[in-house]
């Protein structure tokens, strides 16, 4: 056994992220870039960093080849050490098959052993598609201060909103009464952030009589928390009031991008104190060319301006040639948006090209995207809300 933890984190990252299109086609959901130079996954992890919690699950299972050699050894999050660090953790495969994740729940009892052998006191169960930054510390003190069995952070979301997300209802001491999954009618919009403290014997007792029980689906929220209150546990619900964004949809991914070029951010991705850490590519500074205009856009290293862009983000090793505009749109990473060419309100995807005198997006209406490695071809034109993949026909 290695040496004891006071508590490990499993991160949850091998969900098909279906809502987010031909996105994640090839690449896990946590795998997608954000922010210019960022990737979704490096704020659970680099939260862990800066939490202090120092070994950290990552359960793959979608299209994990770029997570997986995004993470490496960990080294960009500090979490490349001997005793802990991070690990990425497959489904597991048995004598003769592999044995897919059925539910969050039984990604969890999979990995039993990898827990077992840092012996902790406790586990952080986290999602590895939310954009936001929090003391996983904080809230560990308090799920020890008041002696609980399962904390579950939580967040005040709008009433006319709170239909859509699993529901914690509390008494006065902010204890757990009654959970509810998308309610008609909440009674409270304390909504639950899927970040999960247990004790890890409690969970383990539950985790072991939730895979016995064969008509279960094996979910944390359809399964093991509503057990839990069942049994009158200790549930702990833990307020969170930061920034924090679900970006499981293109609408919301693209809403996310965009909040970084309000002033002031809404999340601060200059703080010192809690920097968001990332495997970033060695590229020389940005470049604009004379002429070009550029205006409330996030540029990073690597880009190359000729034309026009406004109110967009640019990822590394984007060129923008003469003559193109680029107006709110995020274009991730050595994407060419050629001479004439009009992007607007759209995700160009990584390494994709738009030819010349091409129209991606409209003023109004859905975001446009164009897919990994795709060439949308000159003079095509790309209507609000399309998606572009292999099969499209121009």
């Amino acid at each position: 056994m290695l040496r004891k933890k006071t508590c490990v984190a499993m991160l949850l990252a091998g969900g098909q992220g279906s809502r987010l299109g031909i996105l994640t086609k090839d690449v896990a959901k946590p795998a997608v870039p954000y922010g210019g130079k960022y990737r979704i996954i490096d704020f659970p992890l680099s939260n862990c960093t800066n939490s202090g919690i120092d070994t950290v699950g990552v359960l793959t299972q979608y299209q994990p080849l770029e997570l997986n050699s995004y993470i490496g050894s960990g080294a960009p999050w500090d979490l490349d050490i001997s005793n802990g660090g991070v690990f990425v953790l497959p489904p597991y495969q048995k004598a003769k098959s592999g044995e897919w994740y059925r539910g969050t729940a039984n990604a969890i009892y999979q990995n039993i052993a990898f827990i077992q052998q840092y012996n902790p006191d406790y586990v952080l169960i986290l999602s590895g598609d939310h954009i936001y930054k929090m003391d996983y510390n904080a809230m560990l003190n308090f799920h020890i201060r008041h002696g609980a069995d399962a904390t579950i952070a939580v967040r005040p979301v709008p009433w006319e909103e709170a239909s859509r997300f699993g529901i914690m209802n509390t008494d006065s001491e902010d204890r757990i009464i009654e959970f509810e999954e998308k309610p008609k009618n909440p009674k409270s919009n304390k909504a639950s952030m899927g970040v999960y403290i247990f004790t890890w014997e409690k969970l383990y007792k539950y985790l072991t009589e939730d895979e016995a029980d064969k008509k279960s689906s094996n979910d944390f929220g359809k399964n093991i928390i509503p057990n839990m209150l069942n049994d009158k546990q200790v549930m702990m619900a833990y307020n969170f009031t930061g920034y924090w964004k679900d970006v499981g949809t293109i609408e919301s991914l693209w809403e996310a991008n965009m909040d970084l070029l309000e002033n002031p951010m809404p999340i601060d991705m200059h703080d010192k104190k809690w920097r968001i850490f990332a495997k970033n590519p060695g590229m020389p500074p940005h470049f604009i060319a004379k002429g070009a205009t550029v205006s409330d856009t996030l540029i990073t290293e690597g880009c190359e301006v000729y034309g026009n862009v406004n109110h967009s983000i640019l990822f590394a090793g984007v060129i923008i040639e003469k003559g193109a505009q680029v107006e709110s749109s995020v274009i991730m990473p050595g994407s060419v948006i050629k001479r004439g060419a009009v992007v607007r309100r759209a995700i160009v995807a990584e390494r994709a090209v738009v030819s010349a005198g091409a129209v991606v997006g409209e003023d109004e209406g859905n975001i446009a995207v164009i897919g990994q490695g795709i060439t949308v071809p000159a003079g095509a034109s790309v209507p609000a809300g399309q998606q572009v993949d292999e099969s499209y026909t121009f």
